[in-house]
């Protein structure tokens, strides 16, 4: 197979993943031995295995993908667009490569950074960062940095470049920090910038839509610390920064650094601040006990009020790791450090009766060892077992009192939504199946649960919420309905295996329209007369042509 770059065309590459596919159906031994060499979910499987794994067109195009070197078929079309249209100039095709490089704060788009298929066009076609001492930064070019300093020594704090970058930002907001074979350059480079005198604290302003490169957004400085902190979780380039003298309370790298925790530490042991920057919360999105354990030994507020939406709504970082679903463990470790037990949500509502409208059983009953007994009315004991899955005591209360659910205050009835958005299937089952309002909306970005639902790529439970009345015009906080989610979600796979062709095709079997081809753009599709992007796997469902 060519693999060079001029013969890469994403549509042939469409057709192959295609034809894979019928072959599998077909049972013919050349698309087992294929995947079996190429896929890792097949590998070392008899052909009975692959033929039982039932394989979709994701998995196809992850074949090919493999095939030509790429590690996922994301990387491929990400690959053939940097390069297209062929023959274009050489700024067209750096700024293309640009946006592999630097994330969208960055590059002013609305992109993620891409290491692996910007190290490979590098290595294809070096000459893409020749002639410039910016692009040298972004790839670690130490010659071409050292170079550039000599002659003029100014330079390493003049912004320039196509992206017009400081120096010591372009060098570590380079996502190449992330392949080893960059990292030691760029951490050479990133010492001689400083060793020549490039302040430590250089940084831009974002450029995140609707800002952009012409317009950035001064409210929100991105700086050299951050790249290497919040960006890339580069502890050693961290560090460096440091101790050159970099201010660590830059109001963005304690908060991002919490998504790695490889440089929280080293931010902290410098003296960054945690009050004020929201890490109390951050740090309790995600079960990381460690983490929490390091904010509070080094000053972490346990009671650190919030102070914006939607954290605001629930008052304490206990309160918010209730909603977040935090383990007894977590818990513990707030009430220990002095977390107040008898804190309320903006509506009244105590950690231990939050807790069990969460359906957190066990988390309510630690609440309820460490401040007694707390009675519970009717309407809470009913969200209560609807959260945990309890039917029977669900349906008992509703028995009670038929006026539930439709009786819930607006914020008990936004549950649905919640535990949809944290994947608690057996709650939102119930929940529906006991006639709660379903196009309710909440959750952090204000969707209905059929949205929550298609985000996750939750098939099953999309089509249950469908068949209970949910419907595919239902809005969400960003603009759009359900489709959009879909677009996005299907784009981008923000839940490992999530299955959003099976929620096309649900939403497809309950009245949303099929989507038509957009003439002026073969990518695109048009549903409901908006022009929408789609995986490839989802697009061939919305159009019917699942061969």
């Amino acid at each position: 197979m060519d693999r060079s770059p001029a013969r890469l065309n994403l549509e042939h590459l469409k057709k192959q993943a295609k034809e894979l596919m019928r072959l599998y159906r077909r049972r013919a031994p050349e698309a087992y031995a294929r995947f079996r060499h190429a896929l890792p979910a097949a590998a070392g499987r008899s052909d009975d295995d692959i033929a039982a794994l039932n394989l979709r067109l994701h998995d196809a195009q992850s074949c090919v993908a493999r095939d030509l070197g790429f590690v996922s078929w994301m990387d491929v079309r990400r690959y053939v667009e940097a390069q297209s249209p062929p023959g274009k100039s050489k700024p067209d095709r750096v700024l293309r490569w640009l946006q592999l490089v630097y994330a969208g704060d960055v590059d002013g788009t609305t992109n993620r950074a891409n290491p692996r298929v910007a190290a490979r066009m590098i290595s294809e076609d070096p000459d893409l960062a020749t002639g410039d001492p910016y692009l040298a930064c972004a790839i670690g070019d130490e010659a071409a940095v050292r170079q550039a300093t000599t002659s003029d020594p100014g330079w390493v704090n003049r912004p320039g470049g196509p992206l017009t970058l400081p120096p010591l930002v372009a060098v570590t907001h380079s996502s190449l920090l992330q392949i080893p074979d960059f990292r030691a350059r760029l951490h050479r480079c990133a010492r001689l910038l400083l060793q020549a005198g490039a302040d430590p604290d250089q940084n831009i302003a974002s450029r995140w839509p609707p800002a952009s490169l012409s317009q950035p957004d001064d409210r929100f400085p991105l700086s050299a610390l951050y790249g290497a902190a919040g960006r890339n979780h580069d502890l050693a380039l961290t560090r460096m920064l440091l101790e050159a003298g970099a201010d660590p309370n830059d109001n963005e790298s304690l908060y991002h650094s919490l998504e790695g925790f490889v440089t929280t530490g080293a931010l902290l042991e410098h003296g960054a601040r945690i009050e004020g920057t929201n890490a109390m919360y951050k740090v309790l999105d995600d079960e990381n006990v460690a983490a929490l354990e390091l904010l509070l030994r080094h000053g972490g507020d346990p009671n650190e009020p919030a102070r914006n939406a939607p954290l605001t709504d629930y008052g304490s970082p206990l309160m918010w790791a209730i909603r977040r679903r935090r383990s007894p463990r977590c818990i513990a470790i707030l009430l220990d450090a002095g977390a107040d037990p008898r804190t309320t949500t903006a509506d009244g509502l105590g950690a231990y009766r939050f807790a069990l409208q969460f359906g957190l059983t066990d988390v309510a009953e630690l609440l309820r060892e460490r401040m007694g007994a707390e009675p519970v009315p009717d309407d809470e004991r009913f969200v209560a077992a609807c959260a945990s899955g309890n039917e029977s005591e669900a349906r008992r209360i509703q028995a009670e009192r038929p006026d539930l659910p439709h009786s819930l205050s607006a914020q008990q009835l936004r549950l649905l939504p919640e535990l949809a958005a944290a994947g608690n299937d057996a709650g939102v089952r119930l929940m529906v199946e006991l006639d709660w309002p379903i196009a309710v909306r909440g959750g952090d970005w204000d969707a209905s649960a059929l949205n929550h639902a298609v985000f996750r790529g939750n098939a099953g439970l999309t089509r249950l919420l469908l068949e209970h009345g949910a419907q595919w015009t239902e809005q969400h906080g960003f603009g759009d309905n359900a489709s959009g989610t879909l677009s996005w979600a299907s784009c981008n796979g923000p839940v490992e295996g999530g299955d959003w062709a099976g929620c096309a095709q649900a939403l497809l079997d309950h009245g949303m329209p099929r989507a038509a081809p957009d003439g002026d753009d073969p990518e695109w599709v048009l549903i409901g007369g908006r022009k929408k992007l789609f995986s490839d796997e989802v697009r061939d469902v919305l159009l019917g042509d699942i061969g």
